[in-house]
């Protein structure tokens, strides 16, 4: 018997510790313009695509966090724009029980991974609704645009710090 009192003291410690979970996965924003169509249909020419990411997070509560991941597809036949597809996915996420920096890392890495099968999807279908070709988002690494962004803001914390030496050095 004082096994199974043990087993079930287990789960309520685990429920007490810290967690990681998705509370909603929505689309926030889409828009799909094809501003020369019909007679872009007609250019024979090698599409230039053009992609842009971004991340925004805003904290919700003490244990909830939005985090929304855009993806603009901008694609040109020579000098005409053929299409841009513009997708805001977004997810509600609780995090509890956990230091600052694993809350920045499971923002910047594991949410956007979360949301990107989800705008990868969006943006085919827009694409091809549009009558284009088809158009698949290749894998993203979001572990290794996050370590490019420590980088950078290691960058800029070291730059400040010489910036506001430098001065007081001159003077």
């Amino acid at each position: 018997m004082s096994e199974e009192n043990n087993n079930a003291a287990a789960p309520a410690e685990a429920a007490n510790g810290p967690a990681f979970t998705v509370e909603k996965v929505y689309v926030k924003d889409v828009s799909f313009e094809a501003p020369n169509s019909p007679g872009i249909f007609n250019e024979n020419v090698q599409p230039d695509l053009q992609l842009n990411l971004n991340q925004k997070v805003q904290r919700l509560s003490d244990n909830a966090f939005e985090v929304v991941l855009g993806v603009t597809l901008t694609c040109k036949a020579g000098d005409k724009t053929a299409y841009v597809a513009e997708v805001e996915q977004a997810g509600v996420f609780g995090l509890i029980g956990l230091e600052p920096q694993a809350i920045d890392v499971l923002l910047g890495t594991q949410c956007p991974n979360i949301l990107f099968p989800y705008v990868r999807s969006m943006v085919s279908d827009l694409i091809q609704a549009g009558g284009f070709p088809p158009f698949y988002l290749q894998p993203i690494n979001f572990e290794g645009l996050y370590a490019e962004t420590l980088r950078q803001r290691q960058q800029q914390t070291d730059g400040t710090s010489l910036a506001e030496s430098e001065p007081a050095g001159n003077a």
